[in-house]
């Protein structure tokens, strides 16, 4: 049987496991990010509070030690084919410039009135995918393993010496006195300093894809750089799981010591957080890749291809549809009021018969199985949105 995880295959060919692997991150995104009733939510499908983790809090960071493994692959397979770095840079940069832009668009949407645009929030999930793809590339792209290892080092231990050591301006506190408030941080100081009221509608004094927190998240994405480096070796198959098992291991036990002096916290996306959720992503993977590109068990993983092949499209897509079906479509109501078109769906179709939730996950189900259908269609016509 031909190594599907040989270099000179990858150059060819997709790894299915990688592809299953984005697509379980994406439909899970849009599981938790469409229940039918916010406050009926089953606790694994929440964020945590603040400090700490759910299943929901591996997604986003997934999403990015994924974004670390495609570019890995990317990047080689375009050396291969003799692009000169400068163009393999460029080529970066404008992918990265377009998936910001894609961000700034969908935060906006649907661009009427202007006071959607002028007030936008400007920190976002895409627009933090853009600049942690953009540096994670350039900081990865030269150099031995062992100094991008180190690089990737002090990230992590000057944002924690930043978060726990440094006086936030105005307050002089550190440490847990801010670590503990969501406002109180210098992260939050530096958004409120950069970007004003440009931020996440629920607090509008700080925000989970903040300035700061992003330095921390290039090193999710280098994490996966390095994972995509391994994987693509030369060495025997057995040899780069068992490699990629042990350091996910590592990383994950590694992460919850820290945890113990700098807590796992998703919206400050601590070093302990990059350093627990890349371990956990590494060992996804390589499960993945020992389950379907190995012994090829594949009899399940067709409906999380179509999410994995097109990625950007079933984000982008169910956020609009999400948009629009909650504030932009209204249905008169007997008493004359009006409701949105998903309260509507959610009373009718879910809530009237379920407990809450119940009817809020099924919805949920409901609408990830949806976009699954419209993904199958426009993956049997070879129909993918790339950027």
């Amino acid at each position: 049987m031909p190594d599907p995880l040989n270099p000179s295959l990858a150059v060819r060919e997709r790894l299915l496991a990688l592809d299953v692997f984005r697509g379980m991150t994406v439909a899970g995104m849009l599981l938790v990010n469409q229940p039918g009733d916010w406050g009926a939510i089953y606790p694994p499908l929440a964020h945590a509070a603040w400090h700490g983790w759910t299943p929901t809090d591996l997604i986003f960071p997934f999403f990015l030690f994924i974004v670390g493994v495609t570019t890995h692959l990317s990047r080689e397979s375009r050396r291969r084919r003799g692009d000169t770095e400068a163009a393999i840079l460029g080529h970066t940069a404008r992918r990265a410039a377009l998936i910001v832009l894609c961000g700034l668009l969908l935060a906006s949407f649907p661009w009427w009135p202007i006071e959607r645009i002028t007030g936008v929030r400007i920190p976002g999930v895409l627009q933090r995918i853009g600049a942690c793809y953009f540096l994670g590339a350039v900081l990865t792209r030269r150099g031995s393993i062992e100094r991008q290892v180190l690089t990737l080092a002090v990230v992590l231990f000057g944002y924690w010496f930043a978060m726990t050591l440094l006086p936030v301006p105005g307050t002089g506190a550190m440490g847990h006195l801010v670590l503990d408030r969501p406002d109180a941080s210098l992260a939050a100081w530096l958004d409120r300093l950069v970007f004003g009221t440009h931020l996440w509608r629920s607090s509008r004094t700080w925000d989970p894809e903040g300035l700061l927190s992003t330095v921390p998240a290039v090193g999710t994405v280098m994490l996966g750089v390095f994972a995509g480096r391994w994987i693509s070796t030369e060495r025997p198959i057995h040899e780069r799981l068992v490699g990629l098992f042990g350091a996910g291991a590592l990383a994950t036990v590694a992460g919850l010591m820290w945890n113990w002096s700098f807590p796992i916290n998703k919206s400050l996306w601590t070093s302990s957080y990059v350093l627990f959720t890349g371990g956990v992503a590494a060992l996804t993977l390589a499960t993945c890749l020992w389950l379907v590109d190995v012994v090829r068990i594949r009899w399940w993983t067709a409906p999380f291809t179509w999410f994995g092949r097109n990625p950007l499209l079933a984000f982008i897509g169910s956020g609009a549809m999400a948009r629009t079906i909650y504030s932009l479509v209204t249905i008169p109501q007997a008493d004359g009021s009006t409701a949105s078109l998903q309260r509507v769906i959610y009373e009718t179709a879910y809530a009237s018969w379920l407990e809450p939730m119940d009817a809020s996950l099924l919805f949920a189900v409901s609408f990830v199985a949806l976009w699954a259908l419209i993904l199958r269609f426009l993956d049997r016509r070879g129909w993918y949105w790339k950027v």
